[in-house]
């Protein structure tokens, strides 16, 4: 089993009087650790909502596939999960409830729910503060309970629309470690996010910059054929050629 590859192809978009997206084209393998990197507003959210659907392009197109062949986006949705940068989650309802309610939503049999609740709480560590309301948890851990509302469904294809922005140095390693335990599932992540430092952590990176795609690879194989020791002075060498 090779799981979900996506190809995206001149995708264009315009929200209001803003080009969004301008001509991206990039691809994601399936099975590896995918980081779209940029500055804010470079198009980051604007693709993962064209990715899962929640946003109609302008023109250019997306291919799915499945295990090597060309695949539908109606049969791929289903394995989906999509981590908002704003979560919805409720504020009164504690980590049981909510995985409760998603239970629900999802229609896992219970069987299934148990098991699989039981290995989200662990991975984690959550366990003690099952009681405890989404409202009342430290901004770390409420990331993590959103993650977990989204894995619920066993997904092979994860969106993280920048996960750790706005926690604290500890907690954004302990994100990256959850990341990683995900991975050895072999599903396909993409990780959207501004902070530099974490590109270095994914197995391929697409830089976004004004809606484009300027570059894709492994993470040192950009940096080298760049010419730059690290992605912040890459982003700097590109603003100094635009000014």
């Amino acid at each position: 089993m090779t799981g979900i590859a996506i190809t995206v192809r001149d995708l264009k978009k315009k929200l209001k009087a803003n080009q969004a997206l301008d001509g991206a084209s990039l691809s994601f393998s399936a099975g590896r650790i995918h980081g779209l990197i940029g500055p804010d507003g470079a198009g980051k959210t604007t693709l993962l909502r064209h990715l899962v659907g929640l946003l109609k392009a302008d023109s250019g197109e997306i291919r799915y596939e499945r295990d090597g062949q060309p695949a539908a986006f109606g049969d791929v949705r289903p394995d989906m999960a999509y981590m908002p940068q704003q979560q919805s989650l409720y504020p009164d309802l504690s980590i049981s409830e909510h995985l409760d309610f998603f239970r629900d939503l999802y229609r896992i049999p219970m069987d299934v729910y148990r098991t699989r609740r039981a290995e989200l709480l662990h991975l984690t560590r959550l366990e003690p503060f099952q009681s405890r309301a989404a409202g009342k948890l430290s901004g770390g851990m409420y990331k993590k309970l959103g993650l977990m509302c989204a894995l619920l469904q066993s997904p092979t294809t994860l969106f993280l629309d920048e996960p750790t922005n706005g926690v604290d140095p500890i907690s954004r390693r302990e994100f990256w470690d959850l990341i990683y335990r995900l991975a050895e599932s072999h599903i396909l992540i993409v990780v959207a996010t501004a902070y530099m430092d974490e590109a270095e952590r994914c197995t391929e990176v697409h830089l976004l910059d004004a809606g484009k795609c300027i570059a894709e690879g492994e993470p040192r194989a950009v940096l080298k054929q760049e010419g730059v020791a690290d992605f912040e002075e890459l982003f700097l060498k590109r603003e100094k050629r635009a000014a």
